[in-house]
């Protein structure tokens, strides 16, 4: 399984992936989840992929290799798509393509079809956008009321972004709150591991992009979890007691 986080800043995005997967308890790997697509001046696009990582994979690599428009004939690929709304139709199109080449013959193996894809990033001129695709080949889109997508193992790390996450937090906010949501899931879920792949990225400024791997000595990383679990105990500590707490019971005598 996997962890991927996505957050839609009015300054940018935040984008964090684990690498861990899975084929069995005796079986773990370290894959890239995180794919960017940048192509200095035009674009910057990046994919979280989650889920079967064959179906990933083909999925990836079809969008790069390009996809046959029925109209034009000609191949579309991440790299000339002219909107992010296009890029997510072409992942979308790339998904159902790979269902429609291996989904029958994953059934009949009983291998479910999972995959699920954020994907975000701006074209030049024209607007940042951050996607999720479902299995389907559907997809939604993050926006300033919900300015954060989730993929995998998604339920350990989301309480302390529905706290916390708005659209109008800063970018530097943004990346400690995705590293201690990628914190929470680590502590809780064995199959999401190190090391991190974080993508931070400018709104309107296609260059302005940052690409960091996180690995287990990380001491940035390591200072967020010593420091988010020392503010954990201390919080609780400070919240009063309740006041029923130890209350006689009524028509009971109390032991002297």
């Amino acid at each position: 399984m996997t962890y991927c986080v996505g957050l839609f800043l009015d300054e940018g995005l935040v984008m964090l992936a684990d690498t861990r997967t899975n084929a069995g308890l005796d079986n773990i790997s370290c894959f890239a989840k995180l794919q960017p697509f940048h192509r200095p001046a035009d674009r910057m696009i990046a994919a979280m992929t989650a889920g079967n990582l064959a179906v990933s994979q083909a999925v990836i690599n079809l969008i790069q290799e390009g996809i046959e428009n029925p109209e034009t004939g000609a191949l579309e690929t991440i790299y000339s798509v002219p909107t992010m709304f296009g890029a997510a139709a072409l992942v979308s199109k790339a998904v159902r393509l790979v269902y429609h080449t291996h989904g029958k013959a994953m059934l009949d193996q009983d291998v479910p079809f999972d995959v699920s894809i954020l994907l975000g990033g701006q074209v030049a001129g024209r607007t940042m956008r951050l996607f999720q695709i479902y299995a389907a080949g559907n997809f939604i889109e993050a926006t300033r009321d919900t300015p954060f997508l989730q993929v995998g193992e998604h339920k350990y790390g989301k309480p302390i972004l529905d706290r916390a996450v708005t659209s109008s937090t800063t970018l530097t906010e943004g990346v400690k709150l995705a590293l201690i949501s990628m914190d929470s899931t680590l502590r809780s879920n064995l199959s999401v591991g190190m090391p991190l792949d974080l993508l931070v990225y400018r709104n309107d400024s296609i260059d302005s992009v940052e690409t960091h791997r996180i690995e287990e000595n990380d001491a940035y990383f390591r200072m967020i979890r010593d420091h988010w679990s020392v503010a954990l105990s201390d919080a609780h500590r400070q919240i009063p007691a309740p006041e029923w707490l130890h209350r006689p019971t009524p028509g009971k005598r109390q032991q002297k």
